[in-house]
């Protein structure tokens, strides 16, 4: 029998702000234009998980940047992405009233994200949003990320909770592994991946495009 839920943990980028387009944007172009990779649109996409550095490393090798290096390389990454993504900085639809319901039956909620904390300041600030978010885990609070489980665990430790009273908010199939991993379940955005790619996981509770029809009510 399943414990009763206390914890929502989200995500971030791709299942918050439908912003994914834009990272993968920022990636192109500099993994092509800047680094002379010379991968597809798609090549970048399969990539786009886990921290920048770890990116870096899976396109070049372990040898190609010092750690230096990788970080600026990942800070201009972001500057980009943010130049371009700041004017249409929104929720995905649904996401505000859902906030909203979830505070209000006192249901715990944190962020678990692999972007850098530049990034995460930038969505919660830019949105108003830190008030709901009693746990905020990014690359720089983990040494293993997605799809290891140790940003949800963290989550889940840091709120007070088992892992087994929390429901992941996600859009990625590394992020569900992640989750299915720490013995937690998960609502899936459909924003960047189609719900055939989810296939080899069986912790997903439900498939959405948006938050709008998603019943608070069923979930808790």
């Amino acid at each position: 029998m399943a414990l009763p839920v206390k914890a929502f943990l989200f995500d971030l980028n791709g299942t918050m702000i439908d912003d994914m387009h834009y990272h993968n944007k920022a990636w192109f172009h500099i993994l092509n234009d800047d680094l002379g990779a010379n991968m597809t649109w798609d090549e970048v996409k399969s990539h786009m998980y886990g921290k920048n550095t770890e990116l870096l490393i899976r396109v070049f090798g372990k040898d190609r940047f010092t750690l230096e290096e990788m970080n600026v390389l990942s800070v201009e990454k972001e500057k980009r992405y943010q130049a371009e993504y700041r004017p249409i900085l929104k929720l995905i639809e649904g996401l505000a009233g859902f906030l909203v319901a979830a505070k209000n039956k006192n249901i715990l909620m944190g962020i678990g994200s692999a972007a850098i904390p530049f990034n995460i300041n930038f969505v919660l600030d830019g949105l108003d949003l830190r008030h709901y978010f009693d746990s905020i885990v990014s690359a720089d609070d983990v040494l293993e990320s997605k799809p290891d489980p140790e940003t949800y665990l963290k989550g889940a430790a840091e709120l007070g909770v088992l892992p087994a009273e929390c429901i992941v908010f996600e859009d990625a199939p590394k992020g569900v592994e992640a989750a299915q991993r720490a013995g937690m379940r998960a609502v899936v955005l459909t924003t960047m991946h189609e719900a055939h790619e989810f296939a080899a996981y069986d912790n997903i509770i439900q498939f959405i495009t948006d938050y709008s029809a998603l019943d608070i009510e069923k979930l808790v």
